[in-house]
């Protein structure tokens, strides 16, 4: 079995995530009659643009990068099925989610679960670059969970 994926094509599903993400929090953040809840998905929209940004950058770093890993078939397997689970990582995916969404209590429970789906996605993409760039993963991960600490307690007061 062959390498279901490269480095890049990894980090390239992390930037289609974001750009899901920002787009879920927007539309939602113009649907929300809560003040509160819309500053919430506000913020949360901007992050995942810096967040993109960030995941373009680290894009020109793993081009050719294949992570050291003797089990590396399995690796590149377990990837491919969170890709393929994870509906983030299809484009438009973000905004046709929102659309569905009646309430806010709903949105909160989505964002919650994109924001636990993330930080598992971008767990295993440390894995395919190099280690000089595990740092600025570690930070997006660190984001992640904070952003996933916001909807909790956002939830708590719906």
């Amino acid at each position: 079995m062959g390498n279901i994926f490269a480095g890049s094509e990894i980090v390239e599903l992390g930037i289609q995530i974001e750009k899901n993400g920002r787009d879920f929090y927007n539309i939602l953040a113009g649907t929300t009659k809560s003040e509160k809840v819309k500053s919430v998905f506000q913020y949360l929209s901007k992050e995942e643009e810096k967040h993109i940004k960030i995941f373009q950058k680290l894009l020109s770093t793993t081009d050719r990068y294949e992570p050291p890993a003797v089990y590396a078939d399995e690796y590149f397997a377990y990837m491919d099925a969170l890709a393929n689970e994870y509906i983030f990582t299809q484009k438009g995916k973000g905004e046709l989610v929102a659309k569905r969404i009646k309430t806010d209590k709903e949105a909160v429970d989505s964002g919650i679960g994109f924001e636990k789906d993330s930080i598992i996605f971008y767990e295993g993409m440390k894995k395919v670059v190099p280690d000089y760039d595990h740092e600025i993963v570690d930070e997006l991960i660190s984001q992640e969970q904070s952003h996933l600490r916001q909807l909790s307690e956002l939830k708590k007061q719906l």
